[in-house]
């Protein structure tokens, strides 16, 4: 089962299930199938999972849970399938963040879109992690200012109404870190939405 979800093997992962195999059997680092298929971004495999009763929160050594890791691979098609399974959007990964933090953080203009746009998924666009950084900080902070970056800083602001003015935890706001960094386009995102 392991091995089969991890392949994204679907049709082995089906298999499995009807021989009634464990599905929250766990690997040598505490991942269970449906987390290896989201960390795959293998979403048959997955939603085979979920229909059978897969645990979305299920944690690995490093905290991690199936919905977690979506943050961190932009799998927006993944985001679909996970929320079918109802997870609990409050747990947080080993920084103490949200699955939009990391996505923030990558430029997954597809992921944060659907993560803020999709009705059945709650996750807290503000929340803070442990570094004092939330999705729009990241995403300016550790962004490249590109397109990509841009685009999620546009929906966090738009479609997740982020605050624009929560700073970091030395006071430095998002704007500020913007022009620091000399990302223009960004910097005008955030003015405007200050208003």
């Amino acid at each position: 089962m392991l091995e089969a979800a991890r392949e994204g093997d679907t049709q082995a992962v089906r298999e499995a299930i009807g021989r009634g195999a464990d599905l929250e059997t766990r690997d040598d680092r505490r991942r269970t199938p449906l987390l290896l298929a989201a960390t795959g971004d293998h979403v048959e495999a997955a939603k085979a999972l979920v229909e059978a009763g897969a645990d979305p929160d299920a944690r690995d050594q490093q905290n991690d849970t199936p919905w977690l890791v979506t943050g961190v691979t932009g799998g927006a098609q993944m985001a679909r399938a996970l929320a079918q399974a109802d997870p609990d959007y409050t747990l947080l990964n080993r920084y103490g963040g949200t699955s939009l933090i990391p996505a923030g953080e990558h430029g997954h203009v597809d992921y944060v879109r659907e993560v803020l746009t999709n009705p059945g998924i709650h996750v807290d666009v503000d929340h803070v992690n442990n570094l004092g950084w939330t999705a729009l900080l990241e995403a300016v902070i550790l962004g490249d200012g590109g397109k990509d970056h841009q685009e999620v800083v546009e929906l966090l602001l738009e479609d997740g109404h982020a605050d624009p003015d929560l700073a970091d935890k030395s006071g430095v706001t998002p704007l500020q870190h913007a022009e620091r960094r000399g990302y223009t386009e960004i910097a005008e995102l955030l003015r405007t939405a200050q208003g």
